[in-house]
């Protein structure tokens, strides 16, 4: 297979801006060699095109080139819920979310959602999500088959929620198991694909589906675990009735073996002391969803405090409760809920959380989110200069650090000039299609 030659301005972190000034790689003119999806090489531009004169080169020149965006918390069935009108958390799912999930037993409609769903994440530059299907395995079957079409590193998992729904949307402790567990056989370690246990949240779940769920995890360790925690006041008080035994909300699943290093809890907001102490010791994850935090009025996610106790966290959009695609908006809506919190967010730090930081996160750093030798060739190529109003700022732009900035509070899908899935160009294609 022909080599491929990628030149742009080159931004890669080896570590977090928030720990030390020596956190990223940045080439003014380089380039990235490709061979067989993954990167050969990074190196000045015109010394690699030099030095590798058969390889196909692709100029993206004045672009930035930065490892793909990695998305770990979205539901791939409520694309068609994004922009639904609801007071809170609970009525937005009673409401809209359960029934346009009830919609993905019919396959050719998850087939044709999980089409769109990719696209759609590649248009807007994400390379890698972490996804929650519908209580139908057929909605991961999907889902995987997609991606596997598309060479896209995807984790994803059918929901387990056996009450508290409506009962098109609820399986049984029994069958969750069942059909995850054959799921996993199906399509775990299968190309670039993980699968991720995930029981909704412990409203949506019983006692014994969490057994279940636990059984699962301890089966498969080094499958991921995906689920909701401390989201909503409503929510926390009614799984709380729910569990009245627990000491928390984390406590619930703690009991069940779903803390760890590679389980993700989306939201994260009303943290007790002994809950983030407890994600600290256990390795748990904990990933904000400002776009949707904001949009249901849950909460702000405390990201310093969270980084000052120990937990490690991510940054994602959280479709469709979350109101874009694009990770550039949701890096703007976290900046400004930081900022609500008097909490300082540079563009630096934005910049490594979409990518290394959530490819740490979700415990794949050293296949995503760099640049670095040997990892998969998931690149996002941005245009600073996209639109009317981004030519007009970027007139005035004296650093990388601004640059990066104005990307981030003025960008979307326009900003992203091309998106690569080991290598190959994805954006274009799409649009070609």
């Amino acid at each position: 297979m022909t080599d491929t030659l990628i030149r742009g301005r080159l931004l890669s972190f080896h570590a977090d801006p928030e720990d030390t000034e020596d956190s990223h790689r940045y080439l003014e003119d380089g380039a990235l060699l490709i061979r067989d999806g993954r990167i050969a090489a990074m190196g000045d531009g015109p010394t690699l095109a030099r030095d590798n004169p058969q390889a196909r080169q692709i100029d993206h020149r004045p672009h930035l080139v930065l490892p793909g965006f990695i998305d770990p918390h979205i539901h791939f069935p409520q694309g068609q819920v994004v922009a639904s009108y609801a007071a809170q958390l609970l009525d937005w799912l009673n409401d809209y979310t359960f029934p346009a999930e009830a919609a993905f037993a019919d396959p050719a409609h998850a087939a044709r959602m999980a089409g769109a769903f990719l696209d759609l994440l590649l248009g807007h530059g994400t390379t890698t999500a972490c996804a929650f299907g519908s209580v139908h395995p057929g909605s991961i079957d999907a889902l995987f088959a997609q991606a596997e079409a598309r060479g896209m590193a995807m984790l994803g998992g059918k929901v387990m929620m056996d009450r508290n729904a409506l009962p098109e949307v609820q399986d049984t402790a029994q069958s969750s198991y069942d059909d995850s567990r054959a799921l996993i056989d199906r399509w775990a370690g299968r190309g670039r694909l993980t699968y991720a246990i995930t029981p909704r949240f412990a409203i949506t779940s019983t006692p014994a589906q969490l057994e279940a769920a636990g059984a699962l995890a301890a089966e498969f360790p080094h499958l991921p675990v995906q689920t909701h925690l401390n989201e909503n006041r409503d929510e926390i008080d009614l799984t709380s009735s729910l569990y009245p035994n627990a000491r928390d909300y984390l406590d619930i699943y703690e009991r069940y073996g779903l803390l760890g290093p590679r389980s993700l809890m989306g939201h994260s907001i009303h943290l007790t002391p002994r809950e983030i102490a407890r994600m600290a010791e256990t390795g748990t994850r904990a990933i904000h969803c400002p776009t949707s935090n904001l949009f249901l009025g849950s909460g702000l996610f405390d990201r310093e405090g969270l980084r000052a106790a120990g937990v490690v966290t991510g940054v994602a959009t959280d479709i469709g409760g979350g109101t874009s695609w694009s990770m550039l908006r949701t890096l703007d809506e976290a900046y400004k809920v930081s900022q609500m919190r008097r909490q300082r967010m540079t563009p630096l730090a934005s910049f490594h959380w979409a990518t290394r930081g959530n490819a740490l996160a979700l415990g794949m750093a050293d296949r995503i989110g760099t640049l670095e030798v040997g990892t998969d060739a998931d690149l996002v190529v941005l245009d600073a200069r996209a639109t009317p109003a981004m030519r007009m700022r970027a007139e005035t732009i004296r650093s990388l650090s601004e640059e990066l900035f104005l990307i981030e509070t003025l960008g979307d899908d326009r900003a992203v000039a091309e998106t690569y899935v080991g290598g190959k160009p994805m954006k274009s294609q799409a649009a070609a299609l």
